[in-house]
């Protein structure tokens, strides 16, 4: 090859290999950063249910590095997943004290439940105007799952599928804002109701909040928004149910270990 032609080549060669460097650069960035969101999505997710199932008891102080060795996870993921649980008032954090989890306060709850009484219903009427046949077969074998184990799960099973029913519902509603308000408030009434079934309802309530699960999925099932709004209400008002019995009957050490 001549060598003036050979040296236009290997020009050519030179200039394009940084822009395919580049490429792969922003393409590491990219992975890099879905990583690192999956690894904080990962992370809320195991603390919230330590909180949920009181393995860190309402009202515990804790460090962050004891929530680090606890759900197996970095710090970076692990700051952010507090960061958030943070601003939903989920976890407390005390700047050089470390950090305390959030107790269980029965009437601040029970206020919040009529805010979430409204909120459901706004969910549950949207879901059944514009649910997708994606969402509706995912409710069908939800449904069919709860009534297989209706009489053998316990509660962190349940509660397993009780997100699963939330979120569909909020993915069928398709309005992106209710995920980030409505999730907190179910986390505050599922670890009242792990609080109340394991302490106080036994599988009792068990079979009452898994029949009102299922009247609710149904109703939403069938399209029918009346029959899916009294579904919601009767839900609600077992949750307010709880109450009397958890403040007369609950030792306040399960509400508040500090």
């Amino acid at each position: 090859m001549p060598m003036e032609l050979q040296s236009r080549t290997t020009a050519r060669g030179a200039k394009s290999r940084p822009a395919q460097s580049g490429r792969d650069d922003q393409t590491i960035a990219i992975t890099g950063k879905r990583s690192s969101e999956s690894l904080s999505v990962l992370a809320y997710d195991r603390i919230e249910d330590l909180i949920v199932h009181c393995r860190i008891a309402p009202g515990a102080d804790i460090t962050m590095q004891n929530l680090q060795d606890m759900v197996e996870i970095g710090r970076t993921p692990v700051h952010q997943a507090v960061r958030r649980l943070a601003a939903e008032t989920l976890i407390r954090i005390r700047p050089r004290d470390g950090l305390r989890v959030s107790l269980i306060d029965l009437q601040r709850d029970r206020r919040l439940l009529r805010l979430r009484r409204d909120m459901d219903r706004f969910v549950v009427s949207l879901a059944t105007e514009k649910i997708g046949g994606n969402q509706r077969n995912r409710l069908i074998r939800l449904g069919m799952q709860l009534r297989e184990r209706r009489k053998v799960m316990d509660v962190r099973e349940f509660n397993g599928y009780d997100r699963q029913l939330d979120a569909i519902m909020i993915d069928a509603a398709a309005e992106p804002f209710l995920d980030r308000t409505l999730r907190p408030l179910h986390t505050i009434f599922r670890r009242i109701g792990h609080v109340h079934l394991t302490h106080i309802g036994g599988a009792k309530g068990m079979l009452q909040t898994i029949d009102c699960h299922l009247s609710l999925l149904d109703a939403v099932v069938a399209r029918n928004s009346s029959l899916a709004a009294k579904a919601s209400d009767r839900l609600i008002d077992f949750a307010d149910s709880m109450f009397d019995s958890l403040e007369g009957r609950i030792d306040p050490m399960l509400l508040d270990a500090a």
